[in-house]
């Protein structure tokens, strides 16, 4: 009897054996396939020309307005500028970034980043590039949405970033036709933002929900803002002379750590859109940009301001 339970003791060792071998080359080859992954490079073709990019990006600086692009598309993110930092959108999510500028290399490089991605007139474009692949856009080349696209491509997530578009571009027309019913096809919408003690109004494509009202919504714009803002996207007035440029409803954005009192003034409470409860106050810092995650909080804003 001993002798027979030997040699199937020793099988079931070997089997045994052999199993956890297997296991253990399984492992070896998840980790072998991950560090191959993450090694992996694509081709970016750029403004300036085709440059390697990681195929996925594990550590991104960024150094312009699309962070929430990156957010949007589930790219982790370590270094920020500091204008989007004071994103109360964006906050959660890049809690453990560091805010940086362009000029600050030594911190740059200890961020160790895998990309750096920003707007092509930032200085020391050239030191920048030499710590990581850098991509660098020309604000307005390419419209709203491309531009998402474009961003898509650059971290290997264009399938994804066309899939948000579409599915955007459904919902805010949805919405849009909603808000005529309620407002009329012929109610105009001015859209402004208060800042050192002037009025800036704006265009089409100037992020502050523009490209969502008048673009995707086909709202309309008061002739005389169209006149002066849509061409160059935005128009400096005097706080005082707003009324001469107010649509049926204004958006209007105020930052934080600017002079808001011009808003308690009689010329002010006289302005109809105002008189007629039909201003709608924004955050600013949540208003300043058009990227992906920006966009569906404006989309949500509006939805919520004009079908109250």
């Amino acid at each position: 009897m001993k002798k027979l339970l030997l040699p199937m003791f020793m099988m079931v060792v070997l089997v045994l054996a052999a199993c956890g071998n297997k296991e253990e080359h399984s492992k070896k080859d998840e980790e072998a396939v991950k560090e191959a992954s993450s090694s992996e490079t694509i081709t970016y073709q750029s403004e300036t020309g085709p440059i390697e990019v990681p195929a996925n990006p594990k550590r991104v600086v960024v150094l312009s307005s699309y962070t929430g692009d990156l957010l949007q598309l589930g790219v982790n993110i370590v270094g920020v500028d500091a204008w989007e930092a004071n994103n109360p959108n964006f906050q959660d999510d890049i809690k453990n970034a560091v805010v940086v500028e362009n000029t600050d290399i030594e911190k740059i490089i200890e961020l160790d980043p895998d990309l750096i991605i920003g707007l092509n007139n930032i200085e020391n474009a050239e030191k920048i590039a030499e710590i990581a692949p850098t991509v660098l856009f020309t604000y307005g080349k390419a419209d709203y949405l491309q531009q998402f696209i474009e961003i898509g491509k650059v971290v290997n997530k264009e399938k994804e970033a066309e899939k948000w578009v579409e599915d955007f571009k459904a919902r805010a027309a949805e919405v849009g036709k909603k808000i005529k019913e309620k407002i009329g096809e012929d109610a105009t919408v001015t859209v402004a933002e208060s800042f050192d003690k002037q009025l800036y109004l704006f265009g089409d494509n100037w992020a502050r929900g523009t490209e969502i009202l008048y673009q995707e919504m086909g709202l309309k714009m008061p002739e005389k803002v169209k006149e002066v803002a849509l061409e160059p996207g935005y128009f400096a007035i005097s706080q005082e002379v707003l009324g001469e440029y107010a649509g049926d409803y204004i958006i209007l954005s105020v930052p934080d750590d600017q002079d808001s009192s011009f808003m308690n003034t009689s010329w002010f409470k006289d302005i109809d859109a105002v008189k007629n409860g039909h201003l709608y106050k924004a955050n600013a810092s949540a208003f300043y940009f058009n990227d992906a995650k920006t966009l569906d909080y404006q989309l949500d804003f509006f939805e919520e301001k004009f079908l109250q």
